[in-house]
């Protein structure tokens, strides 16, 4: 038999088992036991089938069981850890207040300590401008020393600079005779300040300031707009007379005022 015939035969029997084998196993019980048992090698009965799609079930179940427990543990840490975060937020918070009043504290007590130690910076200076004009007064340090001690301690606390001012008065107007005339001048910004810087200053002693003060107005062509003594030790008498005449009167440098302008200290 040819090969091509044999193929053709093979097919006409397949088409026939096709047609036929639907009837036979309704009809003929031993080839349904026939079709049954080699169908059962390949695929599983429906009791077996329905035994594994319950097992797959069961299996689901487990996992599905697990997976909400686990969820549960994984949301009740969470809600522990936000607790937690939340606690330790609150701690921080509280911490960093407490921190900042720590720090207003000690910026205060800073502060304090700042003013306490000014203060007593500037007792001291007082206390040795006071011996310094008494050294003066009683001839232990002269007049000129004194007085450049007191326009160092000026300069320091003051941005300012203060010079001195000498010139010889040929006509005698000041003392009633020829003589040196001198003045501390501060020039600020056009503003011209002359200033009498003595250890101690008698009413007589502010009378001559006052001359002095026209001698440099005449023979400078300058107005003078404030005029100052320091003096650690002024007569009552010589303090009501230099008011009077519009003289500032201060007993230390770090008494005068300069308008728009901060102590260096």
């Amino acid at each position: 038999m040819k090969k091509s015939e044999k193929q053709l035969k093979k097919e006409e029997i397949k088409q026939l088992i096709i047609a036929e084998l639907p009837k036979l196993m309704k009809r003929d019980a031993q080839t349904r036991e026939l079709i049954y048992n080699l169908m059962k090698e390949r695929f599983a009965d429906k009791r077996q089938t329905e035994d594994r799609f319950e097992k797959i079930l069961r299996e689901l179940q487990i996992q599905r069981e697990e997976s909400e427990k686990k969820w549960a543990e994984w949301n009740r840490k969470w809600e522990e850890n936000q607790k937690k975060w939340e606690e330790n937020e609150k701690k921080w918070e509280e911490n960093q207040k407490r921190w900042e009043e720590n720090q207003r504290k000690w910026e205060e007590n800073q502060r304090v300590i700042n003013s306490i130690l000014q203060e007593i910076k500037l007792l001291h200076r007082k206390h040795d401008s006071s011996i310094g004009a008494l050294g003066a007064r009683w001839g232990l340090i002269d007049e000129a020393t004194f007085r450049e001690a007191m326009k160092g301690i000026l300069e320091e606390n003051f941005p300012i600079k203060v010079t001195r001012y000498c010139k010889k008065d040929t006509e005698g107007e000041v003392f009633g005779r020829p003589d040196q005339i001198e003045l501390d001048l501060i020039i600020r910004d056009g503003e011209v300040i002359v200033a009498e810087i003595k250890s101690s200053t008698s009413k007589g002693d502010v009378a001559t300031f006052l001359r002095k003060l026209n001698f440099y107005e005449k023979n400078e062509g300058k107005k003078v707009h404030r005029k100052i003594i320091i003096s650690p030790m002024i007569e009552n008498a010589a303090k009501e007379f230099a008011l009077s005449y519009g003289i500032e009167v201060y007993g230390y440098p770090e008494e005068v005022e300069f308008k728009e302008m901060q102590s260096s200290n």
